[in-house]
């Protein structure tokens, strides 16, 4: 064999050995995605994925509302706020979120077939003291007619039945005019004078409209006291809440996302299908709060408890009450009016019968008024229309 024969077969072995090392180091940096954070750059320049962004804007006292994005079509962003190194494993990026308490958030982006994104890093140091104001909405409106709502914090849910438990309304957006719904007969608005205002109409026959806000995709939040201050109405088949879901619903869906009922509400005195856990209803006004988790619908896990807990209290739904969730790592309390004295549910870990779902990131805010469905029954003779819940604020404040 020639020198030149096997200077050439002595490079074609080095080219072998050097690629099934590429390979290999792949396999162990997880170059395209996976949890390390490797450039893997002896890996024939493999593309690397952007550096994630951070942007901020103000909100309230010293709080900013943090959105994170990456130039690279296709990226999946990962963050942490403890300092840490994020992975693949750690908190998936799905929607803005409230920052209002001292961290140091660390963000990774990672695509298929790319190397993973450097880290990107932001301390925050808002020393914002606790029971501070950081967000709200006052639902504030100034003219002489209706206005929708802020856009920039709620969407909706819309549709009929679009969200299960067989209710009966069809939801609408505010300002909607697809059949059924009416921006002329709306059901979501803010009055002149300001105020949130839900509206469950009965356009004609058998057919019902209402509105269902959310916050998701554009607000979240994870730990604080959320208050809204509002008055429900009372008839059978009206269900008007006050809740929040995670936002990993997108991902992992319900009930795996948490569910954390802050107020629900249907007529105590003549339901067919009893209070919390279907037991016999009150037989007096009451509202519920609760908690839901569990791997899958089939294999839901729930809590629920009420308040008042007798009807001496001689709460009624229809008056103006405040009703309150504090939100802690681990636990989760309602009350009613009072963030101290009026505590009526606590739920934690040690008291919830599955895996504990509300630590694994932000959660979003709903606001709803449905018409029947499984738990209060249809509508019935002595339903009367249109059935309103008002809500004069929402409000988060820091624990």
């Amino acid at each position: 064999m020639t020198r030149l024969r096997k200077e050439f077969c002595r490079s074609l072995a080095k080219f072998a050995a050097g690629a099934a090392l590429c390979l290999l180091t792949i396999g162990l940096t997880n170059c395209g995605g996976g949890s390390g954070t490797s450039n893997c750059s002896t890996c024939g320049n493999m593309p690397q994925v952007s550096t994630p962004t951070i942007t901020t804007a103000n909100e309230l006292n010293g709080a900013v509302l943090v959105t994170l994005a990456d130039s690279t079509s296709g990226a999946a962003i990962y963050y942490t706020i403890d300092g840490s190194t994020p992975t693949s494993s750690s908190t998936k990026y799905l929607a803005p979120f409230l920052v209002a308490s001292n961290l140091t958030l660390n963000a990774l982006a990672t695509a298929s077939s790319e190397t993973n994104s450097q880290v990107a890093t932001q301390t925050f140091s808002p020393n914002i003291p606790s029971g501070t104001l950081v967000w709200s909405d006052d639902f504030t409106n100034t003219g002489t007619s209706n206005a929708l709502p802020n856009p920039a914090n709620w969407t909706y849910d819309t549709g009929f039945q679009c969200c299960g438990n067989n209710e009966q309304e069809t939801y609408c957006a505010a300002g909607s005019n697809t059949s059924p719904c009416d921006s002329s007969n709306p059901n979501a608005y803010l009055p002149p004078g300001g105020g949130l205002t839900i509206v469950a109409l009965n356009p004609s026959g058998t057919t019902y409209t209402s509105a269902r806000l959310k916050s998701e995709g554009l607000f979240s939040f994870q730990y604080g006291r959320l208050e809204a201050q509002m008055s429900l109405p009372e008839a059978q088949g009206m269900w008007p809440a006050f809740w929040m879901l995670g936002n990993s619903i997108t991902t992992i869906s319900w009930p795996a996302c948490g569910e954390a009922d802050i107020m629900e509400h249907i007529d105590g005195n003549d339901t067919p299908f009893g209070g919390p856990g279907n037991g016999n209803p009150p037989g007096y006004d009451w509202v519920a709060g609760s908690v839901h988790g569990g791997p899958s619908s089939s294999a839901e896990v729930s809590e629920s408890n009420t308040y008042p807990s007798s009807s001496a209290a001689g709460f009624s739904a229809t008056a103006v009450h405040k009703y309150g969730i504090i939100w802690t790592k681990g636990q989760i309390q309602y009350y009613v009016d009072d963030p101290v004295n009026g505590i009526y549910a606590t739920f934690n870990t040690s008291n919830f019968g599955g895996t504990w779902p509300f630590d694994q990131g932000p959660m979003f805010i709903l606001l709803n008024l449905a018409v029947g469905g499984d738990w209060p029954g249809n509508v019935d003779n002595t339903t009367t229309f249109p059935q309103t819940m008002q809500v004069q604020y929402v409000h988060l404040y820091t624990n």
